[in-house]
């Protein structure tokens, strides 16, 4: 996929959110007791890497599920009867959870989210999170407890379209995790990351493509890049360099290069270069119909291994593709 000339760099969308357009009511900071308008989403992204390098996980806590298919043929009603908790194990061993459960099965406080048996608190100096799932495809038990330590949170809002209906912030890029799963047996520590995306309306609605990377510096910042090809409106770029103490600043423009796309699905994947050097796959960790998560690297100038994501807003408008994911994503109502 060829850049836009008329993208927009990094330095154009931090000047830009000093005159505003970020809604006065937002979940940025944990605030789980938000409840976007119909039609809009919000969800909060941890994910972490084993110090040892030989496991990984994604958390995402969902109020109106982007990627359900319920919410959807619901004409996007009512956000609040759409949430979930995805929780995704890279090992060995591998597991994948997102069940979905309406409002009715559904408890939210400003500090605290329940849906099922699963619990995510806000605590001092962190978040923990209590999950007790059955995990999909393959029905097998997931029960654990997962602690991110927060040395800061930020809630600091950068727009990512040009009619301000969809905002990210990244709350800790300099976050540690630790894990601890009876089922399946697995207990490790490692770096974490935490951010939080909402919207004002549906994600397809917005957006046709976008790509996401995080990649720890030698330095000790993070570099964030996150780029979005909007539907009425120029690509925008977004680069930014985030220091341990949470300091934000613009980053360099990288230009776009191409990954191989994924194997079975075939998504096509954008990645900034990194001191004029090209990134290179180091794992596909998901390849699904219209999203990507991988692990990604460059020869020189990181102090670890870079997540990459991709989704497809094209690919998830499709009736076919909506069809497929209760196969993954069940919905409950107890």
């Amino acid at each position: 996929m060829a850049e836009n000339p008329e993208s927009l760099n990094s330095n154009t969308l931090i000047e830009g959110l000093e005159t505003g357009g970020n809604p006065p009511e937002s979940p940025f900071g944990f605030r789980f007791d938000y409840t976007p308008p119909p039609g809009g989403y919000s969800w909060w992204y941890i994910d972490g890497v084993s110090d040892d390098g030989n496991n990984a996980l994604v958390v995402i806590i969902f109020v109106g599920s982007v990627f359900s298919p319920y919410y959807a043929w619901k004409n996007w009603t009512n956000p609040s009867d759409h949430c979930a908790i995805n929780v995704a194990l890279y090992g060995p061993p591998q597991r994948w959870s997102m069940t979905e459960r309406p409002n009715k099965n559904t408890r939210r406080t400003p500090t605290t989210y329940e849906t099922g048996n699963s619990r995510v608190r806000l605590v001092e100096g962190g978040l923990e999170i209590a999950f007790d799932e059955i995990g999909a495809p393959i029905p097998r038990r997931m029960r654990g407890i997962i602690r991110v330590d927060l040395p800061y949170l930020s809630a600091e809002p950068f727009q990512l379209d040009p009619n301000a209906r969809h905002f990210w912030s990244p709350a800790c890029t300099h976050a540690r995790v630790s894990v601890d799963f009876e089922k399946p047996g697995l207990s490790w520590q490692g770096h974490g990351y935490v951010d939080s995306n909402y919207g004002l309306e549906p994600v397809t609605r917005g957006f046709d493509y976008w790509d996401w990377s995080r990649t720890p510096l030698e330095n000790g910042d993070t570099l964030i890049r996150y780029v979005t090809d909007s539907v009425a409106g120029p690509q925008r770029d977004l680069n930014i360099s985030i220091g341990k103490d949470g300091t934000i600043q613009p980053a360099a423009y990288s230009e776009s290069t191409q990954l191989p796309s994924t194997s079975i699905w075939r998504i096509n994947r954008r990645a900034g270069r990194l001191n004029h050097a090209d990134p290179f796959i180091v794992q596909t960790l998901e390849d699904t119909p219209f999203y990507s998560r991988s692990i990604i690297n460059y020869p020189s100038g990181t102090s670890g291994y870079a997540t990459h994501e991709t989704l497809s807003c094209r690919r998830l408008r499709s009736p076919i593709v909506r069809a497929m994911l209760p196969f993954r994503m069940p919905r409950l109502s107890v």
